[in-house]
C-alpha cells in the first residue's frame, strides 16, 4: 500500500494513454508543482459524482481506481496557470480516500499488475484495425503531434493498449470507465470495447466520431 495525491477528473487515464491539462485551482498547482520538482506521480481518478472544478455545493465521490501519471511537459503561461501533459504508467485499486485542506484529495492505494503483451485473437481483431483507421485520419488531417489523442509507439497487435485506447476516447459512463480500470485480464478488457463498439456501428465505418 502507498499513499498519493489524487486528481479526480470527469475522464480516466489509463497506462500509456497522455492527458493535457489546464491547472488554475491552487489545491492543484501546488500538489502538480511538487510532484514537478521531485519526480513524484499522482493519481488520476474519474468522478463518480461531481465536477472537476470545485463549488461550494458540490460533492466529489471518486472511482474505486485509477492510474497513476507523471508529468513529461509542464510550461506555466502566466501567473496561476500551470499546462502539463501526464502519461500513464500504472492502474491502481483505491481502498481509501481522504479529503484534506482545500479539498485536495491523497489516497490509499494497492497496485494492479501491469498488462502483459497480449495478442489480439482474430474475433477482436476489427477494433484494433478501426483504432488503427482513427490514428492514420488524424494523421491525414495533419493534427498536430501536441494535439494528438493518442501518442505513439501505436502497439495496435496487443490487447491491452487497444482496450485502453478505446477505454480513453469512447464517451463511457465513469461507472464503466471504472470497471475497465479493475478489468485485469487485456483480452476480456478487449472484448468489452469491442461489444462497445459494435453497438455504436464504429466497427463497419470509420470512427471518425469516438474522439468527441
Amino acid at each position: 500500500m502507498a499513499t498519493i495525491p489524487l486528481f479526480p477528473l470527469g475522464n480516466a487515464l489509463f497506462p500509456d494513454g497522455a492527458m493535457h491539462l489546464r491547472i488554475f485551482e491552487v489545491r492543484y498547482l501546488d500538489m502538480i508543482g511538487k510532484c514537478i520538482a521531485d519526480g513524484s506521480s499522482f493519481g488520476v481518478v474519474p468522478l463518480l459524482q461531481g465536477r472537476e472544478v470545485r463549488t461550494p455545493e458540490g460533492k466529489e465521490v471518486l472511482a474505486s481506481a485509477g492510474t497513476l501519471a507523471r508529468v513529461v511537459e509542464s510550461a506555466a503561461p502566466m501567473p496561476g496557470l500551470l499546462q502539463v501533459v501526464c502519461m500513464g504508467t500504472s492502474r491502481f485499486r483505491l481502498l481509501s480516500a481522504h479529503e484534506g485542506r482545500f479539498g485536495l484529495w491523497t489516497g490509499e492505494i494497492e497496485m494492479l499488475e501491469d498488462d502483459a503483451p497480449r495478442e489480439i485473437p482474430s474475433e477482436l481483431q476489427p477494433s484494433a484495425n478501426a483504432l488503427g483507421a482513427l490514428i492514420a485520419d488524424l494523421q491525414r488531417r495533419g493534427t498536430p503531434a501536441a494535439l494528438m489523442p493518442i501518442t505513439p509507439p501505436f502497439r495496435l497487435d496487443e490487447c491491452g493498449w487497444v482496450a485502453n485506447r478505446w477505454s480513453e476516447l469512447l464517451p463511457l459512463s465513469a461507472t464503466v470507465k471504472q470497471e475497465l480500470l479493475l478489468t485485469d485480464d487485456p483480452e476480456l478488457r478487449l472484448a468489452h470495447i469491442h461489444a462497445m463498439l459494435e453497438d455504436r456501428g464504429l466497427l463497419s465505418a470509420p470512427p471518425d466520431d469516438a474522439d468527441s
